[in-house]
């Protein structure tokens, strides 16, 4: 490819030359072997040295639209899942730690683990949320039993609750 676009820049250099005389065109090619016959011989007498590398072609100007540069070039498109799995024991947490790595959404059940025992289930979401907050995702407790595990380009909305500050004269209701 690049040697195409070499030849037709080539081309394009040989058609804005002005007109040259036969005479002119023989002094140029007898000129032009003596130099690589001359360069042959610089060859040959250093074969120790590498080949020196070509210089590129100068790019042309990119005229295509913006939509066919599009198609040509392939991006790599990974989908994102929302995944659901429970939590039955702590080794489980290093597969929630993996799917939240590839950019996947957990939503983790904890109850099968909490059936077990509750102190596992906070140290659980302990790492789980220093994971989180290492990889710059978000986590958060969905009701009772759930928890949401999100990575670094996805966050979990959060509805703020506005403190009143103005005290009222109305009594707050009782449990009683």
């Amino acid at each position: 490819m690049k040697f195409s676009l070499f030849r037709k820049h080539k081309q394009q250099q040989d058609i804005e030359k002005p007109a040259v005389s036969s005479e002119e065109l023989k002094e140029e090619t007898t000129t032009a072997l003596e130099e690589t016959e001359s360069e042959e011989i610089k060859q040959e007498a250093t074969t120790q040295q590498p080949e020196p590398i070509p210089e590129p072609a100068p790019q042309q100007e990119n005229t295509m639209p913006q939509q066919e540069q599009k198609l040509e070039t392939p991006e790599i498109i990974t989908k994102t899942y929302l995944k659901a799995m429970p939590l039955k024991e702590l080794t489980d947490i290093e597969n929630v730690k993996n799917e939240v790595r590839n950019g996947n959404i957990i939503i983790l059940r904890v109850t099968p683990l909490a059936n077990k025992s509750i102190e596992d289930v906070k140290s659980a979401v302990n790492q789980l949320y220093e994971f989180s907050e290492a990889v710059g995702g978000d986590i958060a407790r969905l009701g009772e039993e759930r928890v949401v595990i999100c990575p670094k380009n996805i966050r979990i909305w959060r509805e703020k609750t506005s403190v009143s500050t103005s005290v009222s004269n109305e009594s707050l209701p009782t449990a009683a």
